[in-house]
């Protein structure tokens, strides 16, 4: 019997690879990565990998449970072909695995900044031995710049002010975290970095870069300069497609799936960051998710259908993201809405809900101390999947709690 292979080791893979035993598949399972580690969490690496005291990978199995589960973990090997016809995967080891079905999990990795001049002192961000290779650098009295003001830059500055690290920031668009967080949101968090001391530099391009093994020297578009210790380029993610299309599998913004997460090979799934996919709650609109949960739901949703369920995938997107103390959450597509209702709640957390032109929620992007926005963020993500179209006065009004709008 050849058995269900996953090809990709990450949160997605691991997940699913544990879904299929928890779903009573007592064929062969075989998970397949090309980094040392067990399957682990990959949002600690900003965070917790930078600041703990020890830092370690935050795994989602054991070894343990693996053999107890009769899953083989293959480490350390890529995937390097998928032969189709033969139901057969080529590995970089030279060996060969059998699929009766193929799970692609493999993820995505950092968008890389096409300019010369980069040398040893300019990294991604993307594995846990990227961030101990980053961590080494931020220590007091180190300079750190980071080109890219994202999540992904915006964390991983967070932990180096922590650390005494001086940092600069450098977004060549107008503002940070332009892509899918509303300007109200993202200028709290850009207040709360230079309350920290991070230079945040806006509407900034790159003239050029020079790196010469011992420093960093960055020139600015408008003829500034910025002297580094260490660059850190997060600039996006690109989705790993390689391996499917090579093996002639559709690709758009990522491997192509249906609903059920199936290619267009009825043998083949993708799923997590590596693939787009439509989504029924905004008319079957086509999106690639970079996010922890989506991973996971994802993992999961893969591991039934691959056993035959046929389950369309129903979750609305949901992120997050610690900035000091801050809690960002966000549930929807942001971008779908055409009007903002804002809901002030306590301890200055406010949460604002974004309306389409019928007047139905599609998104909501909550900021607050800690858990602040967390309950009603989670009750405007059971909106949104019911479509419901709540009055604005309601939504805005401390006095009408949210789930008296669920249950209407």
């Amino acid at each position: 019997m050849a058995g269900m292979v996953i090809i990709g080791a990450g949160e997605c893979g691991g997940r699913a690879a544990l879904a299929l035993r928890d779903l009573g598949y007592d064929g062969p399972v075989t998970l397949v990565g090309d980094e040392p580690h067990l399957p682990y969490e990959r949002p600690p690496l900003s965070k917790d990998a930078m600041t703990g005291e020890a830092p370690a990978v935050k795994a989602i199995a054991t070894d343990a449970l693996f053999a107890e589960s009769a899953i083989r973990h293959i480490h350390s090997v890529r995937a390097v072909a998928i032969d189709r016809a033969a139901h057969v995967v080529h590995l970089s080891d030279g060996s060969s695995l059998p699929y009766d079905k193929l799970l692609l999990a493999t993820g995505s990795v950092p968008r890389q900044l096409p300019m010369p001049g980069l040398g040893s002192r300019c990294v991604y961000l993307r594995t846990f031995s990227d961030a101990l290779a980053i961590r080494a650098h931020l220590g007091a009295g180190n300079r750190i710049a980071i080109i890219g003001g994202g999540f992904i830059g915006l964390e991983l500055a967070a932990s180096a002010r922590k650390l005494g690290a001086g940092v600069t920031v450098i977004e060549a668009q107008p503002r940070i975290l332009m892509r899918g967080v509303p300007a109200e949101i993202a200028e709290i968090i850009h207040k709360a970095h230079e309350a920290e001391g991070v230079a945040i530099r806006t509407g900034q391009g790159l003239a050029a870069i020079a790196d010469d093994e011992k420093e960093v020297a960055i020139t600015l578009a408008d003829g500034q300069k910025v002297v580094a210790d260490l660059v850190v380029i997060g600039i996006g993610a690109v989705p790993v497609t390689a391996l499917a299309a090579e093996a002639g599998l559709a690709i758009d913004n990522g491997i192509a799936v249906d609903e059920h997460l199936r290619t267009t090979d009825p043998d083949v799934f993708a799923a997590g960051d590596c693939c787009s996919f439509p989504l029924a709650v905004y008319g079957g609109r086509r999106v690639r998710l970079e996010a922890w949960r989506n991973a996971q739901e994802q993992g999961a949703l893969a591991a039934r259908n691959m056993l035959g369920a046929d389950e369309a995938h129903a979750a609305v997107p949901w992120f997050w993201s610690d900035q000091y103390g801050l809690t960002l959450q966000i549930a929807g597509l942001s971008d779908e809405g055409r009007s903002i209702v804002r809901r002030d709640l306590d301890d200055a957390a406010f949460i604002l809900f974004h309306l389409a032109e019928d007047g139905r929620l599609v998104a909501a992007s909550g900021i607050g101390p800690g858990n602040a926005v967390a309950r009603d963020i989670r009750l405007a993500e059971m909106l949104i999947a019911k479509r419901a179209k709540p009055a604005p006065e309601a939504l805005g009004s401390q006095a009408v709690k949210l789930k008296s709008l669920l249950a209407a």
